[in-house]
């Protein structure tokens, strides 16, 4: 008589946050140091807004809310230069555009559940994205993702609320010359696939040359989103690979 076959039950889908087991030391480490120059960051962000009066609550509430560095700067800028509310939205929106393709980069390995990816979806920032991309195997990516996601949003948001409280008593915030921490994080990162990957680096170079060009003439931000034409050139190359190999 022959046995019946026991069909295996499905895996379950992970939920939202890392697993315990693909964070290491190293991880930890760079997403501290991350952190930190984005809780000054946030700081600065928070005692602008708040010294070129606005109440305290406009930036603790954008900051909760659109999460977005470079998109909050310029929209309080509008603010601060007499604009609107609308004009303010609508420059936030305009550079906050490249985070859609960022989304597609990093979406399976944010999670299956519509939590997972409702959750994630707010923490996708340049950072987030390229620790993720960093990392070579799946469960690490997950993990990186969601480290250097829920740090940088809690540390942000920290901050942001401390600068909006200190008000103008830091003084001018520019003079710490923390606009280079970020870019300079983000290179090193993404050296290793650059490295590895002829592909990556002829999109990178694809994007990098229209937003150097572009940078001197056009608003902050701008660049970044004409720097995109790189990833729709990996894109390409990406769906010719794999139409080769099928």
């Amino acid at each position: 008589m022959r046995s019946a076959q026991r069909t295996p039950p499905p895996e379950p889908e992970p939920g939202p946050g890392p697993s315990p087991s693909a964070v290491d030391a190293g991880l930890l480490r760079d997403v501290s140091l991350v952190c930190l120059a984005g809780g000054i960051v946030g700081v600065s962000f928070g005692a602008i807004a708040v010294a070129g009066g606005l109440p305290v609550w406009v930036p603790v509430v954008m900051s909760l809310v659109v999460y977005a560095g470079s998109a909050q700067f310029s929209a309080v800028g509008v603010l601060l230069a007499g604009g609107g509310p609308v004009a303010a939205a609508a420059t936030g929106l305009l550079l906050n555009t490249r985070t859609a393709a960022f989304s597609l980069a990093v979406a399976e390995h944010i999670g299956r559940t519509r939590l997972a990816r409702l959750a994630g979806a707010h923490l996708v920032t340049d950072e987030t994205v390229a620790f993720t991309l960093s990392q070579r195997d799946p469960a690490r990516r997950r993990a990186a993702f969601w480290v250097s996601g829920i740090g940088l949003f809690t540390v942000w948001n920290a901050g942001v609320a401390a600068g909006a409280l200190a008000g103008g008593a830091l003084g001018d915030t520019a003079r710490y010359g923390l606009d280079a921490a970020f870019p300079a994080v983000l290179a090193a990162l993404v050296l290793p696939a650059l490295r590895e990957d002829a592909g990556v680096r002829r999109a990178a170079l694809a994007g990098a040359v229209p937003a150097l060009a572009l940078t001197p003439v056009v608003p902050a931000g701008v660049p970044v989103l004409a720097a995109l034409a790189g990833l729709a050139l990996h894109g390409r190359a990406s769906a010719r690979r794999k139409e080769g190999w099928s």
